[in-house]
Parts: structure tokens; sequence; C-alpha cells
């Protein structure tokens, strides 16, 4: 499995010879102005939540290469509306795609589109795959939630926000990658604008001494799990 950074909490997944974008939020990002959105490939867009920050490139992706959006079923039929393909799930669901089998975790943050409609309630993503197993925690808080996910699969790798302000803090992610029981994690929603700004070097010395690895990867950039 191979995971590219595509800025803010935008990911590129290749696995199982599928391709994966999670949380579109390019053409709105300065600092991921080197991406061209409309050469990423798509097989599935999995959406965390409706805010814009994670939404902005959904249709346009959706268009170009007739993804199938999986998301709350909320968000899909809010696209489905706009006869964009889509698969529904909730909080604790998973289904088995192509690609391997997705969980939909429960996430606390807020989740509304940018014009103020309901957005239903922000998640997670668990990918189990013969590849590799991987935790996209979305926005989230920490949440002892979390101490679940290690008693339904072994991760190899979790991806959790950093930024703070609108989500977990480092010190608040070293304790989420305690409770996921995974020493391996790639850092996001972090730096791209002032509030969320990160330490990169304070922020793998924390994981470090609590004897985990932080990936922070450059936009563009890319990881194998």
């Amino acid at each position: 499995m191979k995971i590219q950074y595509l800025g803010h909490a935008c990911l590129h997944i290749e696995v199982a010879g599928k391709n994966i974008i999670v949380d579109p939020f390019i053409t709105g990002n300065e600092l991921a102005s080197h991406i061209d959105v409309n050469s990423l490939k798509a097989d599935y867009i999995l959406v965390t939540h409706a805010h814009q920050d994670h939404i902005l490139d959904v249709e346009t992706i959706a268009k170009n290469t007739g993804a199938t959006i999986v998301s709350s079923y909320e968000i899909v039929m809010h696209y489905g509306a706009k006869d964009l393909q889509g698969h529904p799930m909730n909080h604790g669901g998973s289904w088995q795609f192509d690609f391997g089998r997705l969980t939909y975790t429960n996430a606390i943050h807020t989740s509304s589109f940018p014009d103020g409609s309901y957005g239903g309630q922000p998640g997670g993503f668990i990918i189990e795959s013969e590849e590799g197993n991987v935790y996209i925690a979305g926005d989230t808080a920490l949440t002892f939630d979390m101490k679940l996910i290690p008693m339904q699969c072994k991760l190899d790798m979790a991806v959790l926000p950093i930024g703070d302000n609108f989500t977990m803090g480092i010190d608040s992610a070293v304790i989420a990658a305690d409770f996921v029981e995974c020493n391996a994690i790639l850092g996001y929603h972090y730096d791209t604008f002032g509030y969320i700004k990160i330490d990169h070097a304070k922020a793998k010395e924390a994981f470090s001494k609590a004897g985990k690895t932080l990936h922070l990867l450059e936009i563009g950039g890319s990881l194998e799990v």
C-alpha cells in the first residue's frame, strides 16, 4: 500500500490496484499549488465530514474519474442529488470493497457543508487489506473510542490530525497512538493556515520519546505501508 500526502488532510492511497482519494482539499490550499487536481486518479473518494477543507475538490475529482464517493449517508445523499455515484455508510459499519474491508469509525468534531446545511456526523475510516491496515482518524478530538480499534484489527499505520485548535494536537495524538496500539504515525491536518502551524522538530521528538515514529511528508511525498 502506498500513501501519498496531498496536503492538509488529503491523501492518495494505492491499494490492491485501486486509487483512493481521501478528503480532497487541493485547489484551495496554497501549499499544494503544485498538485494538479485534474490529473489525479481515483476509483473511490473517502470523505470524513462535510467541512470545506475536506470536500472542496470532491465534485471535480468525481466528475473527472467517475469515482464512488464513500461517506456518511447524508454526505453521499448530498452528492447523489448532483448525480454523483456514492456508497453510504454510518458509524461502526463495514463493507467489503474490491480494495479491502472498510469500516466507518467514530470521530468527535462537527460537520456542515459550506452553506451551513447539515453534513451528518463526522467519522474516520479503517482500511483492512492484504497490503496492510491503516486507520484514518479524520478531524477528531482524542476519544476513548480509539481503544476499540486494536480489538478489531492490528494497525500497520495510523493517520492522525496533529495541528491542534480544531483537532487533537501533538500531545493528544501521542496518546491516541497508544490507544490504537500503533507506533507508525502519519501526521496530517497541520500547517495549512495559522491556527494549525506546528513545530516539526518538537512534534517528531514527542512521538520519539513515546517510542513511536511520526512521519511528516512533504506535499506530494509518499511512503509505503
